[in-house]
Formats: structure tokens, sequence, C-alpha cells
């Protein structure tokens, strides 16, 4: 038998424009596999992932040994232009493939492609080379004739009509899994399914509608085309809650769009891994033509984040006209009339929705938050034009990306405070034009705004005591010394609740030279070197020097008073010196363990009035820690002085969704 020889003329702009480089993904090469298969009258498809290579078999027409010089060697064979190929013999499939360069993809992902084939009982193998290709071009950019390596007829295994391509050496960086793969293939086109009698199997397992993993997200649903309604299906019942079909005519050219467009309870949902959903895709001929026509608007709006969309715009690859997909064949030519055209219409499409969107959003958000009682009677409790303000506050709450009931009672309790603060900025305004005699409405003024400052403290009281409970979870740490240190320096108010503001900027381990600056205070050198750990000026004029010891460190008074007399000595020979000598200060110094001689209390009691005398108050850690959380937690634990808005507050952050 005469060994056959295969032939496949290419020049080399060609193999690094249109093949090489053409995709850089596994399921993007793949479809051009899947796509040919299709083109091919193939039923099933059957994909198995290796280790190392990927094998894609079909039951397609199979290729000729003249079939496979004269069409699948043949780059840039153009099928459709062919007489009585535009359209497949069995299936009366519209083909697919329009330029034939395609398998020249297959070398973005792999550098070894072995294809057996069998039509006829012709059995046909070769395998191809991409470092065999490219040798070829190096001295040269002429065109040349590369011949693939012929299979010897007993490797040649296939046993049936049909046509199987197996992928080896894997390029670095293109692994896939066969999960991953499924539902990148899934998304890519919208004829695999045993409808269309086009079935895709990964590893065994048939890629399904459902592995396109989001329409069981989708909260609205506008829909467009012949069956368009059939998208809802494929939705999960309690989740989807409109279900709107659409004018599908594009332009003045009669052409028809189908598909749909969504968006989904959470702009969340579209977060898939690495993967981003937020897209509408663009499908001709059943097949992924454009990854997304979203990108192509400055649409701003809050509603854009929410979408997913997959449209089919056949008119966009019609047999005698002008190809409208750019070179890489990854989307569509934006100067194309047809996609101007298509634009225009997604445009108004996008605008409907959007107009949609917020009004369901609104009332969605109305109901869900009046779902809480005390809600439900503040918001029965407001007049006319208040009560349309908060379901437009609640339906703008609900435009949000609200994941958790937690989510949910925080932004309900901020917008119920805020909505009260504008309520009582509105009872000021009025009060311009009140008369003087009209003693209740002022009276009702003060007591809004009574409540509105007593709900703020709450809040704040709330937050303190949050810190403190994260102060309390380190309290044994030997870090403590210096946890303590930045706590304070952030939170001032844990040594004394009046403390909320102070009057300079805190200093946090200055030199007391490098913060006086160049003042001339006639400072000993052990005065210039001192450290401050944390100084500032409370807003009663006095100065505070806090000195933190290590928590493990037992000291005397004595110790005490040489180690922070230095201190006080330098801050008042400064302040003297800018004439500022009559300003108090005292020095707080926290401390991990009782001092040495504080065996009992009458000698704890007699240390600390020794110290007090210099003004030098000494606090333990833990002291501080307990003092400050029961200082704000009997704030708290007083219920019955809780006004009218803390107590809706206090309703709202109860409340649980789930359980109702």
């Amino acid at each position: 038998m005469t060994e056959k020889t295969y032939k496949m003329t290419i020049s080399l702009n060609v193999l690094n424009h249109l093949g090489i480089n053409l995709y850089s993904n596994i399921p993007a090469v793949l479809s051009e596999v899947v796509a040919n298969s299709w083109d091919a009258d193939a039923e099933v498809v059957d994909i198995s992932i290796g280790e190392d290579e990927i094998i894609i078999e079909d039951n397609g027409c199979g290729m000729t040994y003249n079939d496979v010089n004269d069409k699948y060697l043949h780059v840039g064979y153009e099928r459709r232009k062919q007489p009585g190929e535009a359209i497949t013999p069995v299936h009366k499939r519209p083909v697919m493939g329009r330029k034939g360069i395609g398998k020249l993809s297959l070398f973005s992902i792999a550098d070894i492609i072995e294809i057996q084939t069998m039509k006829n009982d012709d059995r046909n193998g070769f395998v191809m080379s991409a470092e065999k290709i490219k040798a070829l071009f190096e001295d040269s950019e002429n065109d040349k004739e590369y011949r693939p390596d012929a299979m010897i007829a007993d490797s040649i295994t296939i046993d049936k009509q049909g046509t199987r391509l197996t992928i080896r050496d894997l390029k670095k960086g293109t692994a896939t899994t066969g999960s991953a793969l499924r539902k990148r293939l899934a998304r890519r086109f919208g004829i695999i399914g045993a409808e269309n009698k086009f079935v895709v199997n990964i590893n065994g397992k048939p890629i399904e509608i459902a592995d396109r993993d989001y329409f069981h997200k989708l909260q609205y649903l506008w829909h467009y085309g012949v069956n368009g309604e059939k998208y809802g299906a494929y939705c999960k019942a309690d989740k989807l809650k409109k279900n709107e079909k659409r004018p599908n005519i594009v332009g003045d050219g009669g052409y028809e769009v189908s598909g749909w467009i969504g968006s989904v309870e959470h702009s969340g949902d579209l977060k898939d891994g690495q993967d981003n959903l937020n897209k509408i895709v663009i499908m001709v001929r059943g097949k992924l033509a454009q990854e997304d026509i979203l990108e192509d608007f400055v649409e701003g709006g809050m509603y854009t984040k929410y979408l997913i969309g997959e449209l089919y715009a056949d008119f966009l690859d019609i047999d005698d006209e002008e190809d409208s997909a750019t070179t890489s064949r990854q989307e569509i030519k934006k100067d194309d009339p047809r996609y101007v055209a298509l634009k225009a219409w997604v445009l108004g499409e996008l605008k409907n929705i959007q107009s949609n969107w917020t009004t369901y959003r609104n009332l969605e958000g109305t109901k869900w938050a009046l779902e809480v009682p005390a809600i439900n009677e503040w918001f029965t409790s407001l007049g006319g034009d208040n009560k349309k303000r908060a379901q437009s506050l609640f339906g703008k709450l609900n435009q949000l990306s609200l994941d958790s009931d937690e989510e949910k009672r925080t932004l309900l309790s901020h917008a119920v405070l805020a909505f009260e603060s504008f309520r009582y900025k509105d009872n000021l305004d009025a009060l311009e034009n009140v008369l003087p005699e009209n003693i209740q409405m002022f009276s009702e003024v003060f007591a809004n705004h009574d409540d509105i400052e007593a709900a703020l403290y709450h809040r704040i009281t709330k937050g303190r005591l949050s810190v403190i409970n994260t102060l309390k979870n380190h309290v044994d740490e030997a870090s403590l010394e210096k946890i303590i240190q930045q706590y304070l320096y952030d939170h001032l108010w844990l040594l004394d609740p009046s403390w909320d503001r102070a009057t300079e900027s805190p200093l946090m381990e200055e030199n007391v030279a490098k913060e006086w600056g160049e003042l001339d205070a006639k400072l000993t050198p052990e005065e210039k070197s001192g450290r401050i750990d944390i100084k500032y000026k409370n807003p009663s004029g006095k100065h505070v020097i806090i000195e933190l010891k290590r928590a493990a460190r037992i000291l005397n008074d004595v110790e005490i008073m040489g180690q922070v007399d230095k201190y006080r000595t330098a801050l008042t020979k400064i302040l003297e010196t800018v004439g500022r000598g009559n300003e108090p200060v005292e020095i707080v110094c926290l401390v991990g363990r009782k001092l040495r001689q504080w065996t009992n209390p009458a000698e704890e009691s007699m240390s600390r009035r020794s110290l007090g005398e210099k003004s030098i108050r000494v606090v333990m850690y833990q002291q501080l820690i307990e003092d400050a959380y029961a200082s704000y937690k009997s704030y708290l634990d007083k219920g019955t002085d809780a006004g009218r808005v803390i107590k809706l507050i206090q309703s709202i952050e109860k409340y649980d969704w789930g359980k109702t």
C-alpha cells in the first residue's frame, strides 16, 4: 500500500496572527473544535480531559483523504462559498465556520495535534507539530508547504465514521478541569443539548443548560423572540419575580433578536471565582461571537452591576454579506452597520430595564422593610410625602447588595436614624414661619432632637463596647502593652468617658525635644532624651501624659515617681518657656501588676494618695478594660431610658427575616 502524503499550504503571517495567537484559553479553542463537529452534522461529541492531553471525538461525517487535504488542511478554505455547503446535508444546520482558520487555534494551547478521521471506510490519521511548522518559516516568510506526519495504518484506531482529535503537550498555564470546562462550554453555545440533536459530553457526562450556573440566580427576566419564555423555566420559581416579554425587532432592517437579559438579587451573585458574569454576551448561529456588549456603553447606573444576558443575533453573520467578526474572531466589528443597529436597540432595552428595575427593587425593598413590625408601625405613622420618601429610601437600600440579614438590619437602622434627622431638619426649617405662641411645635422639635441625640449616642456606645470586647480578647497576650498603647492612641475615652476629644493631637513615642521643636527650655540631657508614650491635652485644659509599663513588670511607687517625674519636669519647663506655666499636668501610668507595696487595701490607699500628690495616677490594664466596659454597658442596660428612635432601632436589630 502506497504511503499517504498530507500537505498544508500556509504563510508565516497567517500562522502567527490567525493561528497560534488566535485564542488564549482552552474553552475558546475547544469551542472551535465543537463548532467543527456541529458543521460535520455530528450528534454526539465526547471530550475527555486527561492529565496531559485532551481528546475530542465526534460521530459526524468524518473526512476522506481528499477532504483532509483539500478542505481541513487548506487554511482559509471558505466552505460557505462552495455550492451547497453553507447548510449541512443531514440536519440542515447553518454552518458556523467561515474563514477556515479555526483549526490553527489548537496551537494556541498545545504543541502536538493528532487527528484521526473516517468516512466511507476511508481511514486517515496524521500528526501536526507547532515546532515543525515554526521551523519551516524560520528562514523565510514566503508561502511554504507543511507536511504533517502521516500515521501508519496500524496506529489509526478510529473504527467508526467521525473524527477524533488528540491534543498533546499542553502549554504551561492551560490546564483545566472537567467541571470548569463544562461550565464555560455551556456558556459559549446555545445549541448544545438533545433538543438540537447535538449532545456534548465531558468525561462521559452531557453538558446541560443548568451547567451555565447562573439561571438560578435571576430575580427579574426580560426575554425576546419566539419561545423566549422558555428561559423562565430554567430559573428558580421562588427566586424569579418578573418574566417579561419584550419587542425583538432591531432597526429598520427588520433584524430579529432572541434571548434574554436578566438581573440578579445581589451584585455579588455575578462573581464566579475569577470570572465576572456581569456581561451580556452576543451569540451568532448558536455560538459565542462577543464576550460582552454591555462594556460598549457608558451607562453608569447601579442597575448595570446586576445585569447578565444572552442575545442571539444571527443577522450579524449572513452568508452573502460582509463578515462582521474581527480578525481575532472574538468580537464584532464596532463600525459594522448591523452592530451599530444592535447597539441602539440594546441601549433602548437598557433604559427600559433601568426604569423597571428601579420600580421592582423599590417595591421589594418596601416589602422586606415592612416585614419588621416596628418599621411597619413607624411607616404607618408617617405623613403622605414622608411615606413616599421612606418608600424611596427602602428601594435605594434594596438596590444595594445586601447579602445577609445582618446587613439589612444595619442599613435599616442607619436609614431610619438618617430619615429622622432629615425630618428634624425639616421641622427646624418650618419653625422660621411659626408664631412664638405655638409652644407645642417647639416642644415637638426639641423632643425629636433629644430622641435623635440619644439614638446617636446609643450607637456610639455600642461601637465602643465592640472595641472593648475586641481589646479583652488580647489581655493575656505578651503584646498587651503595645496593643493597649495603640488602642489608647485611637480611643482616649478608654481612660475616661469624658475624654471624647482631645484639644491637641496625641503624640505617641515621641522624643520630648522633637515634640517641642527648638525651644530653649534649658532641659537636661536626660529630659531631652525622655520618650513620651502618649501625650495630649484634654477638653478641660489639662496636659495628660500616659506612660505604659510592661504588663509582666512589678514596680513600686518610688520607681514610678522617679521614672515619670522627668516627663512632668520637662513639660513644665517647656510650658513656662512659652508663658503657659500655670496649665496643669497629670501623668497616668498603666501597669499590668499591682505595685509591690500594695499588699493590702490600706497600703494601696496610702500609696495612691502619695502618688496623687504628684498628679500621678496608676491604672492597671485589666482594670482599664473592665471599668470602660462597665461604664458603657450600664448605659445600654438602662432600657427604660430608651427614646422612641432607640426603641425603633433596637427592634430592627433584633428582627430575623429567616424566622418569619
